[in-house]
């Protein structure tokens, strides 16, 4: 895609903790937005969400690899929780089994 609006390098975003997004000033007023994740997958296109207008952003994909995957990061931490309530459900049939001897 070539028809950007304008290419910006990513020290001259600002980032915004609350939304977890890089930020910067869009001509409509709104703002271009892009997150770490993007980043980290090489997505170097900002968007507006008000207009139809873009820009790339330049950065350096290294400095974004370590970056953990948004939904794979929950889901592995729901699947521990998840883990361990299984191990103690196991625990405590454990402790309430008993073994009888069947009469015929």
């Amino acid at each position: 895609m070539g028809a950007y609006y304008d290419e910006i390098e990513i020290e001259d975003m600002a980032w915004d903790e609350a939304k977890g997004v890089y930020h910067y000033p869009c001509p409509c007023g709104d703002r271009f937005e892009i997150t770490r994740r993007q980043l980290a997958d090489c997505e170097d296109i900002a968007t507006c969400p008000s207009c139809s207008l873009i820009i790339r952003v330049i950065f350096d994909p290294l400095d974004f690899e370590d970056e953990p995957p948004d939904e794979e990061e929950s889901q592995s931490e729901e699947e521990e929780e998840g883990a361990e309530s299984e191990e103690d459900h196991f625990e405590d049939a454990m402790e309430k089994l008993s073994l009888t001897a069947e009469a015929d």
